[in-house]
């Protein structure tokens, strides 16, 4: 079941639109797909990074009895939040340009989506909210929190390949009003497991 649910989560940060989504776009374009995959690669790398400190940080808080409720009310009020952020955010639709100083060789473009990934304070946040989620509603821990958190970033680094393959159908997709739905559908899934969180709490 901690596979479903970790593909489910997966699916959720599917929806989500932000900066790495341009620059997956704009390096299929103008680099090819395999460089796009690197990004990709960049990305899950600090999702992976974020994960395993806000672990770290918050195990000791869960082992500790009595402090469930806690981290349920605050990772339910997190992913409310981040899904509120979703309605209200004005999309964008033409991302920011790159530097022109780039960095030659294999690990620029693994550097450019760790970097662009995690220098999003969202993301973060995000993983903090996710994590409050595996370990207090469904008291995953170990074995069955690492490959919850597994199949989430493979869904996630799989989606984001195809998401760069696709690069010329989905560029022509990408309309002020075609992100405002996907912020709206992402923000709505947000918010469901937010609240779920505090009733079971």
């Amino acid at each position: 079941m901690y596979v479903i649910h970790g593909l489910l989560l997966g699916l959720v940060l599917m929806l989500l639109i932000g900066p790495v989504f341009f620059t997956l776009i704009q390096t299929s374009i103008e680099k090819g797909f395999k460089k796009a995959v690197l990004v990709a690669v960049g990305i899950s790398l600090s999702d992976i990074l974020y994960i395993t400190v806000g672990y770290l940080g918050l195990a000791t808080f869960v082992q500790q009895s009595g402090y469930d409720e806690y981290i349920a009310y605050v990772g339910g009020t997190i992913l409310i939040l981040f899904g509120c952020y979703n309605f209200i955010k004005k999309p964008q639709i033409n991302p920011q340009q790159a530097s022109k100083s780039e960095i030659k060789g294999f690990f620029r473009f693994i550097f450019q989506g760790f970097f662009i990934n995690g220098m999003s304070p969202f993301v973060l946040v995000f993983w903090l909210g996710a994590l409050s989620l595996a370990t207090v509603e469904y008291s995953y821990s170990g074995y069955e929190l690492i490959v919850f958190f597994l199949a989430t970033t493979v869904m996630v680094f799989i989606s984001d390949c195809g998401k760069a393959y696709l690069a010329n159908k989905l560029r022509k997709l990408v309309t002020t009003r075609f992100m405002r739905i996907i912020n709206i559908l992402a923000g709505i899934a947000l918010i469901l497991f937010g609240f779920r969180m505090l009733f079971y709490s």
